[in-house]
């Protein structure tokens, strides 16, 4: 009889991991985080945005510093008239007719009195009648 040849046991361990896989691992986990995650949704309105002023500006008929108040005025004479005095013309960068309540072609004109009157009777005026169209409200 031959005697037996020990027998080597051989305990299961985890495979033994390369450090390719230790670093695809790591960016997996920094790529999945939660944080990540809500800052790139919480970011989405703003990329949103860069991007659609950006596709604008290129596709604009205006230069780029005239495109940039055309849509500045968009949100009205105030927020136009911080950058660049007005008035603006009908056809021209910065006009809207949504900016020219009396429709007389010229936007954010400041409406100086005349020679007999005073500033107060001006602005005791009824409120103007608003286009059709206009998202400005009127009170009664």
């Amino acid at each position: 009889m031959l005697p037996e040849k020990p027998t080597l046991e051989i305990e299961p361990s985890a495979p033994k991991v390369s450090r390719r896989q230790k670093r695809a691992d790591a960016l997996r986990k920094r790529a999945l985080s939660p944080v990540r995650i809500i800052l790139m949704v919480l970011m989405l309105p703003l990329t949103t945005m860069a991007i659609a002023v950006g596709v604008y500006l290129r596709t604009s008929e205006f230069k780029h510093e005239e495109a940039l108040v055309h849509l500045i005025a968009l949100a009205g004479c105030g927020a136009v008239e911080t950058i660049v005095s007005g008035p603006f013309i009908e056809g021209r960068p910065g006009y809207h007719p949504r900016n020219d309540p009396d429709g007389d072609g010229v936007a954010c004109d400041i409406r100086r009195p005349a020679a007999g009157q005073s500033a107060v009777s001006q602005t005791a005026e009824t409120p103007r009648s608003r286009s059709v169209g206009n998202a400005k409200f009127v009170r009664p």
